[in-house]
C-alpha cells in the first residue's frame, strides 16, 4: 500500500504537489489556514484535517510547506502541531525554505520522539511545482533520504542528498543568492533593451540561449513582456529568503553585496505595495 501522506500549506506550489501526488496513487491529507484554499483539492480527493495535529496523528509521512520559519515552528512544535500528534517511525519533511537553525532543531525534536526529519526545499516555482520538475535539496539523514525518494520523485527531477540536517536550508540559501543577483542582471538588460529602442522578444531571442541564459531570462522575462506579475514566486517570500540568507552570511562573517543590493531593491518594491507580486515585478522599480 502507497504510504499516507499529510501536506501541510496548500500555497501556489502546494496546490500541485498535491495533485501530483493523488496522481501517483498517495492518499493525501491536508490542512492550510485558510480553508478555502483547500475546497479543490478536496473535491478532487484529498482528505481535510483541522490541525497539524491532526495530519501528523493520521499520515505515515507529513510535508510541510508555509510562509515563514515563524509558520514552520507553530506548525511543529505548537500545542495543535505536528510533535503533539505525531508518533514513533513516522517522517517530517520540511519544504519551507526556512533557516538551517530551525531544521536542525525540528531533527533533533524528531529524533527524542524516534521519529525521522529531512529538510528538503524547493526551486521552480509555479511552474515546476505544476510539471513536477521541482529542484530538491535535502539535509538529514541519508538513510531516510533514500527511503523517501520515491515521494521526491513525484514532485522533482533534481533531487540532490546535501548532507546532515540543515544542509538543505543552506543549499536553499546558495540558490536564492544566485537568483537574487541575476533577476537585477535580467531586469536590467530589459530595461536597456527598450531605452536603446530594440525589440525584447528578439532581443531574448539572441541571448537566452547564450552565455546570458538563466531560468529567470527564460521564464519570468517573458512575463514581464506580457505586464503579468502574478507570483510563482512571492517577493514577501523572496525578501524572507534574502533575509535569512543575509543573516547566516553574517553569522559566517561574509559580506554579499550582490545580495543585499538585490534585498534592498525588493525591500523598495514591497514598501509600494508590491509584496504579493511576483519576483519579476522587479521591473516596476525603473517605473
Amino acid at each position: 500500500m502507497q504510504k499516507k501522506i499529510g501536506f501541510i500549506g496548500i500555497g501556489v506550489m502546494g496546490n500541485s504537489m498535491v495533485r501530483n501526488l493523488m496522481a501517483n496513487g498517495y492518499p493525501v491529507f491536508i490542512y492550510t489556514r485558510t480553508k478555502e484554499k483547500a475546497e479543490g483539492l478536496v473535491a478532487e480527493g484529498a482528505s481535510w484535517k483541522a490541525s497539524p495535529k491532526e495530519i501528523a496523528e493520521e499520515a505515515d509521512i507529513i510535508i510541510t510547506m508555509v510562509g515563514y520559519p515563524h509558520d514552520v515552528e507553530t506548525v511543529y512544535f505548537g500545542d495543535n502541531g505536528i510533535f503533539a500528534g505525531a508518533g514513533k517511525g513516522k517522517v517530517l519533511i520540511d519544504m519551507t525554505t526556512s533557516t538551517p537553525t530551525l531544521a536542525k532543531q525540528i531533527f533533533e525534536e524528531a529524533k527524542n520522539h524516534e521519529m525521522d526529519a529531512l529538510d528538503a526545499p524547493v526551486s521552480g516555482g509555479d511552474i515546476g511545482a505544476k510539471n513536477g520538475t521541482l529542484s530538491i535539496m535535502v539535509g538529514g539523514t541519508e538513510k531516510v533520504f533514500n527511503e523517501i525518494h520515491p515521494v521526491f520523485s513525484v514532485l522533482g527531477n533534481n533531487i540532490v542528498f546535501q548532507g546532515e540536517a540543515g544542509a538543505g536550508q543552506h543549499t536553499k540559501m546558495c540558490n536564492q543568492i544566485a537568483i537574487a543577483s541575476n533577476m537585477i542582471g535580467v531586469t536590467e538588460a530589459l530595461v536597456y533593451a527598450r531605452k536603446a529602442g530594440l525589440d525584447p522578444e528578439k532581443m531574448l531571442a539572441s541571448i537566452s540561449t547564450g552565455a546570458a541564459g538563466s531560468w529567470s531570462m527564460s521564464n519570468l522575462l517573458p512575463r514581464v513582456l506580457k505586464e503579468d506579475y502574478s507570483p510563482g514566486f512571492f517577493i514577501k517570500h523572496f525578501i524572507k529568503d534574502m533575509g535569512i540568507a543575509l543573516e547566516e552570511a553574517k553569522k559566517m562573517e561574509l559580506e554579499l553585496p550582490g545580495l543585499a543590493l538585490a534585498e534592498k531593491l525588493y525591500q523598495s518594491l514591497a514598501g509600494k505595495g508590491e509584496e504579493d507580486s511576483g519576483t519579476q515585478a522587479l521591473i516596476k522599480y525603473w517605473g
